[in-house]
């Protein structure tokens, strides 16, 4: 893997919240040494101090890469700290929503290597997606790098430009809450229909996670999975009418939805 890059250069973690930590754990568990990463956190939790990185004592001169894992608005602060390696041969790869990579490159200097990508949450039990595009300094060897680096919790896909990642944010980025959002709303209506509020929020916990791991597993497209369930004028069939509603059920519900969180990444990029 083209981790052994990082073990032997080092690389900088600029923030270490959830997916930080998510990420760091992916790579330590895929071999990088705990002595070729830097951490830079001013909050770090008792695990990551006993982690074994070098935690807040700057970083090397010229590390392999610099992931930077801190949110979006603390962005404008927290990069002074990498500034030195822009215009360089360390490869930046950003996780941040809503910052472009013309960002990054007004910061860091306008030859410096970029990839920006979007995790989602799942990567802190291993099953995230991340999707990756790049500047035009970025190297096969370096996006090959980069994908590695993401696929240490997850997936990985590649996107063909920067203009599809406010799209990959509305889908998989901000998806978790909507399918956590299920979860809530169908014990709420299992609740409505009689059953006690522990039994109800067990069964749409289950359902959706077990569903989710047949669509996973099974080589099936998700449309013939729902066909599978569905007896023909059978329990299944009538709640589907009500879903499946052109005008009122989830094709426009969830397409309003993936267009706000869209809209709201481009706004937030410019």
């Amino acid at each position: 893997m083209t981790l052994q890059r990082v073990a032997q250069d080092g690389l900088v973690l600029l923030g270490c919240g959830k997916m930080g930590t998510a990420l760091l754990i992916g790579w330590l568990a895929a071999g990088v040494p705990p002595t070729s990463v830097w951490v830079i956190e001013p909050n770090p939790t008792d695990w990551l101090k006993a982690s074994g990185v070098h935690l807040n004592v700057g970083v090397p001169t010229a590390p392999a890469v610099a992931l930077l894992a801190v949110k979006p608005q603390m962005m404008g602060a927290a990069l002074p700290a990498l500034q030195a390696l822009g215009n360089d041969k360390t490869l930046f790869v950003s996780i941040a929503a809503g910052t472009t990579i013309a960002t990054f490159e007004a910061a860091l200097g306008d030859r410096t290597p970029i990839v920006r990508t979007m995790p989602n949450t799942p990567a802190m039990v291993g099953r995230g997606i991340t999707a990756l595009c790049r500047n035009a300094h970025v190297s096969d060897a370096d996006f090959a790098l980069a994908h590695d680096l993401m696929g240490a919790v997850g997936q990985v896909v590649t996107l063909s430009g920067e203009d599809q990642i406010d799209a990959v944010t509305a889908v998989s980025g901000s998806g978790p809450a909507y399918v956590f959002h299920l979860i809530e709303t169908m014990a709420a209506a299992g609740e409505a229909e009689g059953l006690p509020p522990d039994v109800a929020i067990r069964l749409a916990r289950a359902t959706v996670c077990g569903a989710g791991e047949l669509a996973f597993q099974s080589p099936e497209t998700a449309a013939q999975l729902r066909i599978n369930v569905t007896s023909p004028a059978g329990t299944t069939a009538a709640a589907l009418g009500v879903l499946m509603d052109p005008e009122t059920g989830f094709p426009t519900l969830l397409r309003r939805a993936v267009k706000a969180a869209a809209d709201r990444g481009r706004e937030l990029g410019k």
